[in-house]
């Protein structure tokens, strides 16, 4: 498979698109004013010690200093100890923080936590750098493997990566996407750690306190890191600047990537040309129309999502069962494109349409896998339920698409349905006679949507006068288009 990465970039927003067998496979997206400073590695200053607190304040550059403890300043020895026994006993074992720091001090740190608040950002002197595959720890000897890896295979890996390592040293910790990297694969990260590294280490010689070091990769950088393959045969970008930072990022860190890197200077919006921005409006549906006139229809919910298979229009040309068989294979394509496009996690339940044949679930749970096997997320597929449920896991890497450009609904709260007009009436009809029992008014004024107030106008015409009469009070009517269909205002005079 070839494919393509394709890089919209502006000042407020990066986006990344990988195409594949000619649709949108992934889609990225990075807000300017959404990123935080985690992870990022500055020269510091310390500004004060406070012996009672056993921590010290940071000057980074920023508005407010940052927040130190003597914990996240242990020594290797002392540091491991924390991770693996807690704590508590190894702040005890450490030196108080007035015997390893002081007031004017220059000292290299890396952000823990963003600033909240009126509280600064909250630092460690442990210095850590992300990879693809790996966790770089410069300062510690120390190798570690994910939880998540399942422990038969966590000694061989850690077998590898100490040889792969060298009498180089640093500590690595294997991330769970590492489980079945090749010698290569982590052989390239191991590389590309050790540059970022040196790079930092030459800067922190030259830069005053405070400086920034190093920060996060940012998305575009990260597109080369993370989603550039054997496979992938071109990287267009559509801003010049941004070009030139991406090839200088590459020329030291990811020279494979160098060559597949060109501007785009079409007339037409890069996204636009390969219809990225028509997939991402699909993928904010609940509804994922497919070729032969069949559907899926998608729905997120806090604990799981779920995917329901219908086949719409479509008729086949030969038996009920072909064509509900051949609904299902294309639908389980469209699924997994679209777990990916919506960056969906947890748990989905895939409702495929009924199949009497085995060989025909079994087909189809065949092609499901096929097509997540393209999936850089890790997912596992189980099988047919008695009640032809078939589920499926996805691990959680970030926030859904729905998540990152949507937000619930102000008049229905997320429900996906508001009350009709009729049941609202029936609503006001109900409280306006509470109102007239418990209090005394010479009028009522109802203040409601337009839809509502015109149906009380005309269809409910009569019960509005038969509740006049029966309560001795007038009832006026004011249609407000500020309210949403559910709500209402009921003033007494």
């Amino acid at each position: 498979m070839n494919e393509e990465i394709l890089i919209n970039w502006s000042p407020q927003e990066t986006r990344v698109a990988v195409i594949g067998y000619g649709a949108v496979q992934d889609v990225f997206i990075e807000r300017t004013l959404e990123r935080g400073l985690v992870g990022n590695i500055y020269m510091g200053k310390v500004t004060r010690v406070l012996p009672g607190m056993q921590s010290a304040f940071i000057d980074i550059g920023l508005e407010r200093a940052a927040f130190l403890h003597v914990a996240d300043l242990l020594p290797n020895l002392n540091a491991r100890h924390n991770r693996e026994s807690g704590a508590e006993e190894a702040v005890a074992a450490a030196p108080p923080i007035e015997r390893q720091v002081f007031e004017g001090q220059s000292i290299l740190v890396q952000v823990l936590k963003d600033p909240i608040g009126n509280k600064g950002a909250r630092l460690t002197a442990q210095i850590s750098i992300a990879g693809r595959l790996l966790v770089y720890l410069p300062q510690d000897d120390h190798i570690g493997v994910s939880q998540k890896i399942p422990f038969e295979l966590r000694q061989d890996l850690k077998g590898r990566l100490t040889r792969l390592r060298g009498d180089d040293g640093g500590g690595y910790i294997l991330r769970t996407n590492a489980e079945d990297a090749s010698d290569d694969e982590l052989g390239q990260d191991i590389t590309y750690l050790r540059k970022m590294w040196q790079q930092i280490r030459d800067s922190s010689k030259r830069q005053p306190a405070p400086s920034l070091l190093h920060a996060e990769l940012s998305l575009a950088q990260r597109a080369l890191r993370d989603l550039s393959t054997q496979e992938t045969t071109h990287i267009r970008v559509d801003a010049k600047g941004q070009l030139a930072e991406l090839q200088t990022f590459a020329a030291t860190f990811t020279p494979d990537t160098l060559e597949k890197l060109s501007l785009y200077t079409g007339e037409r919006v890069l996204f636009d040309l390969y219809n990225v921005d028509a997939e991402i409006a699909v993928a904010l549906q609940r509804r994922v129309d497919l070729r032969s006139g069949g559907y899926l229809v998608i729905d997120q919910t806090e604990a799981l999502t779920t995917i329901d298979v219908n086949t719409g229009g479509f008729v086949g040309v030969k038996n009920f069962e072909e064509t509900i068989f051949k609904t299902n294979l294309e639908a389980a394509q469209a699924a997994a494109r679209q777990l990916r496009l919506r960056n969906l996690g947890g748990i989905i339940i895939i409702d495929f349409i009924d199949m009497t044949q085995e060989s025909h679930r079994e087909a189809v749970v065949v092609e499901l896998k096929k097509h997540l096997r393209r999936d850089r997320t890790k997912t596992m597929v189980g099988e047919f339920s008695p009640l032809g449920l078939l589920e499926v896991t996805r691990k959680r890497t970030r926030e859904s698409l729905s998540q990152i450009l949507s937000d619930t609904c102000p008049t229905c709260h997320g429900r996906g349905a508001v009350k009709t007009a009729r049941t609202v009436c029936y609503e006001i009809l109900r409280e306006l006679l509470t109102e007239a029992r418990n209090f005394n008014p010479t009028q009522f004024t109802v203040i409601a949507h337009p839809r509502v107030v015109a149906m009380l106008e005309e269809e409910e015409s009569g019960h509005l006068s038969d509740l006049c009469a029966f309560v001795g009070k007038p009832v006026s009517l004011q249609a407000d288009t500020s309210l949403s269909p559910e709500h209402y205002d009921i003033v007494l005079r």
